[in-house]
């Protein structure tokens, strides 16, 4: 058994008030050192195969039906 961990972020260029709006309550908060954040998402996929065929075949997922290809980005890498 493998799990596999897929990163989902918005790309740089994307506006992120749901970020934005995390950023001020840090500073509100006290944490003033908090420059900017960028929210994001976290798939975690347990799979019955352990093979780089079944690794590679998550990245496939991500791009089809985990990330939106038009405004998100995604890195795949197996989890820790």
């Amino acid at each position: 058994m493998a799990r596999i961990v897929v990163d989902v972020m918005l790309k740089p260029e994307i506006h992120d008030p749901q970020g934005e709006a995390i950023a001020g309550a840090c500073r509100r908060l006290g944490f003033g050192e908090v420059i900017s954040v960028r929210q994001g998402k976290r798939f975690e996929v347990e799979l019955d195969d352990a093979t780089e065929a079944a690794a590679g075949r998550v990245a496939e997922l991500a791009a089809e039906l985990l990330a939106n290809p038009v405004i998100e980005e995604f890195t795949v890498h197996p989890a820790r």
